[in-house]
Parts: C-alpha cells; structure tokens; sequence
C-alpha cells in the first residue's frame, strides 16, 4: 500500500496493535482538519493502493480547507455495512438475484459474497396489534414470527450462504440502539492487529445515531449499500463541515429531545444538505452519550450527512457503562490520543477550522414537540394548542388541514373498553414511547416512567380512546425500567411493553379500536398521535391520524391522560378523583430527579445480560430451517421472496444508450414529497393494486401484511409504489394513490396508469418540486418507479440518499435551473417530452428538454461525479458491480 511507510506499533497493556500514524504526514495541515475529516483522512491512507484509492485522493482530503469548495470528488470505503430488515430483505433478495446472473453469464456466482462486516438487525416486523395488557409482548411478538417466517427463513438462509453476514434476530430490538449498544466497535482491530476507526453506512438514514458515540455512520441507499459490500469505494463529494458549538446546560424542566427537535429547526433554517454538521464547544461535556445519540439520530431531519461528536472521556464511560470491558476502553483511547482524534469538550480552546459555525445555548432551549407532519416544524409546548387550532382551517399546507369553520368544532361520543368520552379536533388516540431516537436515552425513559408514577399516585388514567404503546429499542430499557420500579406504574396506565422494534415510528401502529375508527371516519376529524419518534410524515404512522407530533416520552405519557392536544399546557391538565387540579409541576420530573434514578439503576450488568446471547435468538428462530446452498432455491408461489427483474438477460457487454423520447408524466408533485408518499411501508390498503394481486394469490386480507414486509416481492413493490392515501398529484382529481392517463382521460391507481404506458411503449418521467425523496432511505423507492417505467425525474432539488438511489436504478435525476419550476413554465404534466442525453454527458451538464407544442428549456443534470455516470452507462450500480466482479 502506498502509505505503508506510515505505519507505526502501539502497545496496549499485553498488546502491540500497528496503526497508520497520520502525524507522520509531517502536514500542518492535518492538525487543524475537523475530527470527522480525519476519519475520512486515515481511511483514505489506509487504503491507498492507487488504484480505489489514489494518491491524489489523500491530498484532497489533507487539504479539505481548499477543496471543499472545489466539490472535489473523493472514495470512502466505510469499515462495514448495517442494514434492517425492510431493508435487509430486499438486499439478500438482490444478491442472490446477483449470483444467478453471474452464473448464467458463465462465471464463478461466489463472486458476489460481502467483503466487509455487514450486521443485520431484524427488527422492523412486529406491529401493535395488541396493547394495553401485561401479554401483550408475547402475543405481538407471535403475531410477528407468524406472518414473518417466510422472510426470517430467507434471512436466515443468506447468514449460511454469504460470508461476513451476521443476523440479529427478532425481538432483540431497534437496530440503531444495538448499534449503539453492542455492535458499534468504535475502533477496530483489522487484519494483523491493524488499528483503525470504526465507520459505517446503513441502509437506514438514521444510522446517524452512531455518530453521538465518535463512530462516523451516514445513511445510504440500499443500492450503494450492496455495492459498498461488495468492495465498491462510495464515491462523494468531500463536504463542507459546519462547526455546531453548544455553551452552557439544559434547564431542569427541559429533555434531550426538546434539544434534538431545537437544533433540527436551526439546522434546517442554516440548509445543511450534503453537508457534515460537527460538534464542539463545552456545553458537549454535559451530554451523556445518550443525548448526544437523539442528537445524532435526527440529523436527516436537519438534512446533513452527518451530525458528529468526537469520542471524549464521557464516551470511554459510556463504554464502559455499556459493559465493552478495559481492553476495549483503553484501546479506544491510547490508539484515538495517538492519532489526535480525541477530544476534551471542556477545554475552551478546542476549536478546529469549520466551514462556519453555529452556537447554541442550552439553557435558551424550552420544552417542544414537532408537527403536525414534518419532524423540522418546531412548535414550543406552550403555542401547541393555539398552534393546532389556527391549523384546523387555515388553507391545507404542512401546518394546516383546510376544514371549513363550521366543521372545526366537531364532538362525537365514543364508548370504548367499557369507557365513555368525547372525541374531538385533537384528540390524542395514539400515544406511542417508540422509536430509535429516545428509547436508547435513559433519562427521557425513566422521565416517563415517572410521569406514570405521579399519574398513577394522583388516580389520573389514560383517555378510552387511546391507543398507547412501549417498545423500547432493547432488553437493557426493560431491566432497567423494573429495576427502578417504574415498570410497573407504566403498566398500570396502558404503557405495556408491545415488542422490541421499530414499531409506530415506522407505521407499524396496528389498528385502532373499532369505535374510534368509526367516530373518525364519519366525523372527519382531524385526531392526533404523539409519539417519541423522529418522523410524522402525511399517512405514515396511521392512515387515520393526521397530526402526529414528535415528542419525548414524557411529553407521549402526558398526553395519553390530558387526552388531547388543543389543551393548553400552562393551565389544568386533568382533574384527580377527589376534585384536585393537575398542573404540568404536579406532574413533570426534573432532570435533577431523573439523574438520580439513572445513575443507581443504568448499570454495566443489564447490557451485558441482554447482548450475551442475543445472537442466538429465540426458539423458534433456533428451529428454523434453510437449505444449505449457495444458490437460494426461488419458489414462484411465494408472495414474500421473489427474484428480483433487474438483472435478466443481462450481458457482459454494456447496454445502447437511448433517449427519452415522448415521454408521458406519471405524476406532477409538489415540494417536500417523501419516501414515504414514494413507496410506503404501512398497511396494504384492501382496495390498492398490491391487494388486488395479493387477492388473486389467494391471501386474505389479514394476512396481507405491510408493503415493508413484502419489500422481498417486486410483484407487489411495484404496485405499492406512490400508493400513499395522503399523495398529492396535480394530474389528479382528488389527493390519494391516482392519476391521470393523459391518452385516455382515465384517472387509474398510479400503477395502473403505469401499466398502460409501459404496455403501450411509452416511457415516463415525473415532474417534482423541492426536496423530492426526503424521509427514510427506501432504495423501493427508487426501485418502484423504474418498474413502472419511470426514466427521468425532474425535481427543484432532491434529497441527498434518494437521488443516489435513482442513480442505482439507472433512473435520471434532473434539476430544475434555478428560480424554474413546472409551474413558472407552464408546465401542467399533460404534454409529451422529449430528452437527447448526450452520449458525452459531464457531471452537472445543463441537457435540453423539449415539450411538444415548441417549448424546449433546460435543466441540470444531477449526476454530480464521474462514477455515478459510470453507473448510469452499466444501467444501474449492482449491473456495474457484476461486470466488474466478472471481469
């Protein structure tokens, strides 16, 4: 390797590790590069071989000051890969789809085997289909093995059949938290004892979390993540680095994620797109790790790629905390002190270069939520109820519902568990302790368990009409929950643990009950979840709610007794039985009162009990059985596991490059259109296209499951494709799943409009305004719409994972000039379209698009590197990977 001269020994206690000593770059430069930078720096020396990796690349790093203006191009080949299983599925299914193509090809299909750690955590399956009760665990979490073992088995399966592939199995909880928990290495121990940093990228764009511990992990497509497995570099722009300072500590009142959703409003106020956010300043050195986590987790919410916090000393004593043992301990620090990647927050002079820098006070944060349908729509607590009511009937936009006046005061009774109450505008039915972000910081956990504790000490319960929920992130949640003895008093309000996973935050709320669908439903009422998520996007955690508001878990217990977000926060919240008035301090925990409980019942001893065995998993995931083969044995009857089409009778030899020709628009969208609206992962509606083909397969509609658990399925991927009940498309009559083919006159469910195009010869692209493809990173979003035909999209601007995304699929992403869109061209989405792509395309070219009728304007090309047109040639990343694998 070319910086092999670089290398230098390190002993540890009985150990002599070698490790790239970057210092012996003798560069000033290297001193004063953000710590995230040199992250990117070591892997780039580290791997160096002229070849992936030049020389070249290393300078440009080193002199990141000047070349991040340049948007100079750079490879990072990332320590390991992380994925879930909504995400997991599909790239297993895509990798044994990879291995038959290379076989037919006439080539060796053991090619295609991951060359770098990659850890699957399965926990995107379980929904609440039970809640409220002390089994309520067991029967979801049977539920969830039922209708699943199709998908564990394949699962199971592609742990035998690849190499570095490991399985956590269900029920062993959210995968970012048992990144954090157990899986993260922070520093690794390569081959012949090789120290370097942990880094990684997920199929998950949360995968940010691991950032809050000094782990450098970003969020990729799932396209790019296979790529990266197989020994594919990712190719990026080196990117500005904004420098966050936080100075001074949180009021006693305030939590981590009313800091988290603080710092998303300015993050996304500052626009950090593509961006690295960093931070420092001494208000860092009183952020537990678990903080710092919440933090981290948001950042695609804020919109950067990374939201980071070096490793200090408060790491090694959450890594300790955490039961990694002193040998990992002290090899992180001696081997991050060595290399100058280790930090002391509280030394007011750290203060690397930044691109520009930001500052927070803590103690200006107050308490918040986020909403009603986008995560960076900071509401302070106190306007929430003034805020949703100006909201009913103000014009339908990302804060309002568009009611007529006289329908705003709606009331209808419901009788529900026995129970009787009014539901309203507001009314909280679903009150969720969910998600990555808070369920792996145990002081908003055990904040909400003191909630419960007071409520249950003041006689207060839980509105009928509520549906409420506990699924921790993992087992160490519940140890120390029943540890403190707040277990209990959660329980006793409806709080029963329901599974461990990604549960209401990802859509998997399950039903609501009867009588409160119907009163919803007949009513129009505009009803409410809060829950300690990090997304409330239009139709994604129930198709029933439409003001879903983030929040922490305290603030999601609170809620589930007030009963109803029009309430004003400052004023009696509920009545005891005796007649007392309950006010937020009768009720709220401070942060001095918290601590004191985290610090006697957080301990080393639960961590290492829950992950001693966690890889082993439960009994019926021991008595699953997979054939013992290389080449997965398709079966054409299943409705869950179906080889993919991407790659039939693909050649060795690259495909004709053709242009867009007459295309038809399949959609014309607005702005901030999500993956969610794109492909989404909740329930399969009984009248869509995916449950018309699942009919026709002889699945009845109780077992049709979530579009994220059939993302093994092309068939039904496809036809859940911009099935979204909120999607809002101008070609369309009514907001819903529908749109216009334009030779007919017919308004059809999109894939049926699709069909008839792709029957008919005629390609398609779509029409976008701003921010096209934020939300989770959903590589069947970009896989979707290239099944149903889709070869261009023309957008304002798109969200950084998912243009990747389109990319893979060999689907073109274009970009609106500046100050242009549909509208200001008069573009309705009805006329033909016609693009030459030029056989010599550049990076960011500007390409002719002509309307027939005589309108031709231009737009931007956003292949923004040489390697991704690369891509595009081959027909897609995976295409290019097999010709390169073959070669």
């Amino acid at each position: 390797m070319a910086f092999n001269n670089l290398i230098r020994n390190l002993t540890i206690g009985d150990n002599v590790y070698k490790y790239f000593d970057l210092n012996e770059l003798n560069d000033a430069r290297y001193n004063d590069l953000p710590i995230s930078i040199k992250y990117l720096l070591e892997a780039a020396v580290r791997h160096c071989d002229d070849f992936h990796v030049l020389k070249k690349d290393v300078e440009t790093i080193l002199d990141w000051k000047n070349s991040q203006r340049d948007q100079a191009e750079i490879p990072f080949k990332p320590a390991r890969v992380i994925l879930q299983d909504f995400t997991g599925v599909p790239a297993v299914v895509d990798l044994a789809a990879m291995r038959d193509a290379v076989q037919n090809m006439g080539a060796d299909p053991a090619k295609i085997n991951p060359v770098c750690p990659v850890d699957l955590v399965i926990d995107h399956s379980v929904q609440v289909d039970h809640y409220g009760n002390l089994d309520a665990l067991a029967k979801n979490q049977s539920i969830e093995f039922d209708r699943n073992k199709e998908r564990f088995n394949f699962l199971k399966w592609g742990s035998k059949a690849f190499d570095n592939l490991l399985i956590v199995p269900p029920g062993s909880g959210i995968v970012h938290q048992v990144n954090l928990e157990y899986l993260s290495r922070t520093v690794f121990v390569g081959k012949d004892g090789v120290l370097y940093p942990d880094s990684v990228v997920g199929t998950d764009s949360h995968t940010t979390m691991i950032d809050g511990s000094g782990v450098l992990g970003w969020g990729v497509g799932g396209i790019e993540a296979e790529a990266v497995m197989l020994g594919q570099p990712i190719s990026m722009v080196i990117p500005e680095v904004i420098g966050y300072e936080l100075v001074g500590t949180l009021n006693d009142t305030v939590t981590a994620t009313d800091l988290v959703l603080t710092i998303t409003k300015n993050l996304r106020d500052l626009g950090v797109v593509g961006k690295f956010v960093e931070f420092f300043g001494t208000g860092v050195a009183a952020l537990s790790i678990a903080d710092r986590a919440t933090i981290a987790n948001m950042c695609p919410e804020y919109g950067a790629t990374i939201g980071f916090f070096p490793v200090d000393k408060r790491t090694i004593d959450y890594l300790t905390q955490t039961g990694r043992g002193t040998d990992y301990t002290q090899r992180v620090e001696q081997y991050l002190k060595s290399v100058g990647m280790f930090v002391d927050f509280t030394n007011d002079s750290y203060r690397p270069t930044y691109t520009t820098t930001l500052k927070l006070d803590l103690g200006n944060v107050v308490p918040s939520v986020s909403g009603p349908k986008r995560p960076h729509d900071r509401v302070e607590l106190s306007s929430l109820a003034s805020d949703f009511t100006k909201g009913l009937t103000d014009k339908i936009s990302f804060k309002a519902f568009g009611l007529k006046p006289e329908d705003a005061t709606k009331t209808v009774s419901v009788t529900n568990n026995g129970r009787t109450a009014e539901l309203t505008h507001g009314s909280v039915v679903i009150a969720a302790i969910t998600s990555c972000t808070n369920t792996s910081n145990p002081s908003v956990m055990l904040a909400a368990g003191l909630v419960a504790k007071k409520a249950v000490e003041l006689g207060l319960n839980v509105q009928p009409y509520v549906k409420t929920s506990l699924s921790p992130g993992s087992g160490v949640v519940t140890k120390y929950l029943e540890a403190s003895g707040l277990l209990p008093y959660l329980e006793k309000i409806g709080f029963n643990i329901a599974g461990y996973g990604c549960m209401t935050c990802i859509g998997n709320s399950g039903p609501l009950d009867e009588p409160v669908t119907k009163a919803i439903e007949e009513n129009n009422l505009v009803v409410a979840g809060v829950l300690s998520g990090n997304r409330n996007f239009e139709g994604r955690i129930h198709p029933h709610v439409r003001a879903n508001y983030l929040a922490s878990p305290p603030l999601a217990v609170l809620y589930s007794i007030i009963g109803n977000v029009n309430v004003d926060i400052n004023g009696v919240l509920a009545v005891t039985p005796d007649g007392q008035e309950v006010r937020l301090a009768d009720i709220w925990p401070t942060r001095t009162e918290v601590a004191k409980f985290e610090e006697e019942f957080v301990k080393p001893q639960f961590f290492q009990e829950v992950y001693a065995n966690i890889e082993l998993g439960s009994t019926e995931w021991q008595q699953l059985e997979c054939p013992a083969v290389k080449l997965y044995p398709w079966d054409s009857n299943s409705t869950y596991i179906k080889k993919v089409p991407f790659f039939d009778g693909m050649t060795s030899d690259l495909p004709a490059q053709s242009d867009i020709v007459n295309a038809r628009v399949l959609l014309n969208l607005g702005d901030s259109v999500t993956t969610d609206h794109i492909s989404p992962a909740g329930s399969i509606s009984k009248t869509s296209p995916a449950a018309r083909f699942l009919a026709s397969r002889g699945v009845t509609q109780r077992d049709f499951n979530t579009y994220g658990a059939r993302r093994g399925n092309d068939e039904i991927m496809a036809r859940g494709t911009f099935a979204n009940i909120r999607l809002v498309n101008k070609l369309a009559s009514k907001v819903g799943p529908v749109t216009l083919h334009v030779p007919s006159g017919e308004e059809l469910a999109v894939f049926d409009a699709a069909q008839k195009y792709m029957d008919a010869g005629i390609p398609a692209i779509i029409l976008a305004g701003k921010e096209y493809g934020c939300g989770s990173s959903r590589d069947w979003a970009a896989k979707g719409p290239f099944l149903q035909g889709v070869k261009a999209v023309i957008a304002e601007s798109f969200e950084r994972i998912h243009r990747s995304n389109l990319i893979g699929m060999g689907i073109v992403p274009f970009q609106f000039q500046a100050g242009q869109n549909a509208d200001s061209l008069g573009l309705t989405g009805k006329e033909e379209y016609s693009i030459a792509i030029p056989s010599d395309l550049k990076p960011g070219q500007l390409v002719d698009v002509h309307v027939a009728g005589g309108q031709t304007f231009q737009v931007i090309c956003r292949f923004d590197t040489e390697v991704e047109l690369t891509y595009y040639r081959n027909g897609g990343i995976l295409q290019y990977m097999i010709r390169k694998l073959i070669q």
